[in-house]
């Protein structure tokens, strides 16, 4: 087997780049991406035209109507397998009829299909128009390359079902895989509350602020950047602390020394917080989206019910009169490892090409 991989983006190490990396350490083979941050040293990488353009890596989101035509332009046809890592355009790369497209899909994309208000409500009038004359374009290419794909894996039930609406196509689960190995019990818990992420508006790190105002005798600790970090830092209160980016030995002590690990958003799968309940660590999280899948209420965590406030107060209310065992919730977390990720990757991607090939044998008698 000839192999590609295909990524949207290599600017930043995000969820979506450690599946890549996890992918290609089963299969090492030229990465093609529009933009390459060299975050993924010791492997070939192959950038598009959009490289080339001054200031590509650093705003990269401002050439976001040319993705389309540069993720065409790349030339594949030495290829007999193309594995793409898809959030945006990559599952659109353009094939032949013998070759072999599997895409993991970790969402279509969302601020062209359900997130277009909270991306444009902000904008002038002017702007605005422009950037839902750009969606809607993105939308229509989107829907219309959806063919291109032979298979489908989505990294949870969630998108599995988005992929169906979206797109009219069936897909297999295959959840991401977590680091679960860099976690650790942490022999007491600390009194704090603590999340972890990107500080953009979707997070929702604003509602966890305004509850906490409302707690002045709880404290949160809110580790990550962005930019939404200078309006979050205005809003925070003193029992609240904004600490910015964080190396990963220190994610992995607050993880595991947190009373418990609070998440906002409606994430399609949300890593960090697996990686909280690798920690031994219970999660206070949004009841919608890919945390119903890897959050067990009662016994590794409890959802709120609506991004609000009040909801958010109620659940930590809820929160502190439970109990929970560390090691019931990192065994639960284990599920979710390394290992699994590869086997059931590996297994799918060798089936579909053995049938793939049957068919094109059976066509050719």
């Amino acid at each position: 087997m000839k192999t590609a991989l295909i990524h949207d983006w290599l600017v930043t190490s995000g969820g979506a780049e450690k599946v890549l990396e996890e992918i290609w350490n089963l299969y090492p083979s030229p990465i093609f991406t529009l933009m390459n941050g060299k975050i993924l040293p010791g492997k070939k990488v192959i950038s598009s035209v959009l490289q080339k353009m001054p200031g590509s890596l650093r705003f990269h989101r401002y050439f976001l109507p040319f993705f389309p035509w540069a993720i065409e332009k790349f030339d594949l046809n030495e290829f007999e397998i193309i594995l793409s890592s898809s959030h945006a355009v990559a599952k659109g790369i353009k094939k032949r009829e013998d070759q072999l497209h599997i895409c993991y899909c970790h969402t279509p994309m969302r601020y062209a299909w359900d997130l277009e208000k909270q991306y444009t409500e902000t904008l002038g009038a002017v702007r605005r128009l422009g950037a839902k004359a750009v969606l809607k374009y993105l939308r229509e290419w989107d829907l219309s390359t959806s063919n291109r794909v032979d298979h489908f894996i989505a990294n949870s039930v969630f998108v599995a079902e988005r992929i169906e609406r979206i797109y009219g196509r069936k897909a297999t689960v295959i959840y991401p895989p977590v680091s679960t190995e860099n976690f650790y019990l942490s022999e007491q818990k600390d009194d704090f509350y603590l999340t972890v992420s990107r500080l953009v508006p979707y997070k929702k790190i604003d509602l966890m602020i305004k509850a906490f105002a409302s707690l002045p005798d709880r404290r949160l600790l809110v580790v990550g950047d962005g930019p939404e970090m200078q309006r979050l830092k205005a809003m925070a209160t003193i029992n609240v602390k904004m600490m910015g980016h964080q190396n990963d030995e220190t994610v992995s002590s607050l993880l595991s020394q947190a009373k418990g690990f609070i998440f906002a958003a409606e994430e399609d799968f949300g890593i960090v917080p697996v990686e909280a309940q690798a920690s031994g660590t219970p999660v206070i999280a949004f009841g919608k989206g890919g945390a119903c899948e890897t959050v067990i209420p009662g016994k590794t965590g409890i959802f709120f019910e609506e991004q609000t406030v009040s909801s958010l107060l109620s659940a930590i209310e809820r929160f502190e009169c439970l109990s929970f065992d560390p090691m019931v919730i990192k065994t639960h977390a284990e599920k979710f490892n390394k290992e699994r990720f590869k086997q059931e990757f590996k297994t799918f991607v060798e089936e579909k090409w053995r049938e793939f090939n049957e068919n094109r044998y059976s066509c050719r008698r």
